[in-house]
């Protein structure tokens, strides 16, 4: 067979990924470990309680999203598409915290009632 000009066996014939793509996964994987990072100094240094748990829970959203962007590849989608999965979590993340809530409500009353 013929040597070929394009560089889309460049991994198969090195067994390295290109230099492009390595960047990008470097980057992505230091602004998850910080990320992380920052979530154990919150762990460690903060007394538990709704703030820390709120902090938490911000910051696994925004691993989640930067998850979803880079590997996904959602971030070089058209905005219709991006809007479409986001309104339908938001809503869903809307309707757990409304049942927990209301959970809550609940059996705090029935507790009350049997007291």
């Amino acid at each position: 067979m013929a040597a070929h000009s394009d560089h889309s066996n460049d991994f198969h014939q090195t067994g390295e990924i290109p230099k492009a793509q390595t960047k990008v996964i470097w980057k992505t994987f230091f602004i998850l470990v910080g990320l992380t990072a920052v979530e154990f100094l919150f762990a460690f240094t903060m007394d538990a309680g709704t703030l820390r748990n709120s902090i938490f829970i911000i910051l696994t959203i925004f691993k989640a999203f930067y998850i979803v962007a880079e590997f996904m590849h959602l971030k070089h989608e058209s905005k219709a598409l991006i809007w479409s999965i986001l309104i339908p979590m938001a809503l869903v993340i809307w309707l757990m915290v409304a049942l927990i809530s209301e959970g809550s409500y609940y059996f705090d009353s029935i507790r009350n009632y049997f007291n």
